[in-house]
């Protein structure tokens, strides 16, 4: 199993915002931000930024949760934030025509499994107010999201919120402990990959769904943004991060084993190595660039009001780097 802990923040969040050539990355857990686990270990911001003729300083933090994410970013103590696409659609619409936040690229696509350990739920109808469902962030999250988007479902138009009082947030790891230690206080858990797999393992967890499910197939799960300022500020070192997350893609697909190895090395967590590659076996689990449902997403969180601003397509939400990609 993924080490288990809480998230840590590296004191460069305290540095000032960064010049040309320095770039400050915050990721989260989980097999979702695996390209960005591949470009650390291969250096490739580095590679592809001597080619473009700047030495790359990259400094790393890693965060849980979309909220710190997006604080994190609008107080510039990081030049970009991952995280799903709840909070990439909360930012954009928060900080259209200011600082304009917009997503760099997808990262993958992914199910998300809501998980539990109480045998008596088999549908999302059938939690009590004696359960507590854990997801990296209260409402905000993409989580979060899907939760409401399988509430609605379950309980009628309107009913988006109907089971937000049983969510409580914690970090994917802490929530996976608490799940496979059968604690009476976390019944239920929405995570990501890999941990919803391990949790999958234990006899007494089983899946109640699938975000798949709910969205008739393959959705993006993660996305990496930035201040347009930033953009503009360092072109050279916004391109080499682009091509770098570009070629990281393409080794994941290439090459299932380096890949595996680069996420051990960076997580240096106890997973083992022959589950993660069943994992990145799975058709359902994708490394692309390409943003998926974005649309339908923004649809949801503008009609229940989570955003003012409703995209007349996800290429709003997006800088024009990936426009001529078949995005949805």
């Amino acid at each position: 199993m993924a080490a288990v802990g809480a998230a840590v923040l590296l004191g460069s969040l305290a540095v000032p915002a960064a010049a040309e050539g320095t770039i400050r990355i915050a990721e989260q857990f989980g097999l979702g931000y695996l390209p960005l686990h591949v470009l650390r270990h291969q250096k490739l911001i580095e590679k592809h930024g001597k080619e473009l003729g700047v030495d790359v300083t990259v400094e790393w933090a890693q965060l849980s949760g979309g909220a710190a994410m997006n604080d994190a970013l609008l107080s510039d103590s990081i030049d970009l934030g991952s995280a799903g696409v709840g909070p990439m659609l909360t930012i954009w619409d928060r900080t259209k025509g200011n600082a304009n936040v917009k997503s760099i690229a997808a990262l993958n696509n992914m199910p998300l499994f809501l998980t539990t350990t109480n045998p008596n739920v088999k549908t999302v109808k059938d939690f009590t107010d004696k359960d507590k469902i854990a997801l990296p962030a209260v409402k905000v999250g993409v989580q979060a999201r899907i939760l409401q988007i399988a509430s609605e479902q379950a309980f009628g138009e309107g009913k988006f919120d109907a089971l937000d009082k049983l969510t409580i947030s914690l970090p994917h790891p802490d929530g996976t402990a608490a799940l496979l230690s059968g604690s009476s206080e976390i019944t239920g858990h929405i995570s990501a990959p890999p941990f919803q797999y391990q949790q999958l393992q234990d006899p007494k967890i089983h899946k109640v769904f699938s975000s798949y499910d709910l969205l008739g197939g393959p959705h993006t799960f993660n996305l990496i943004w930035c201040k347009e300022a930033f953009r503009t500020k360092n072109p050279k070192t916004y391109k080499a991060f682009l091509d770098a997350l570009k070629e990281a893609v393409a080794i994941i697909n290439k090459d299932h084993a380096a890949a595996a190895d680069a996420y051990l090395a960076v997580n240096k967590g106890d997973l083992d190595r022959a589950f993660l590659l069943k994992l990145l076996d799975d058709p359902d689990i994708q490394f692309t660039v390409v943003p998926r449902e974005i649309e339908r997403f923004a649809t949801f969180m503008h009609k229940v009001g989570a955003i003012k601003n409703k995209p007349a397509s996800w290429k709003d939400t997006f800088f024009e780097d990936l426009h001529t990609e078949t995005g949805s």
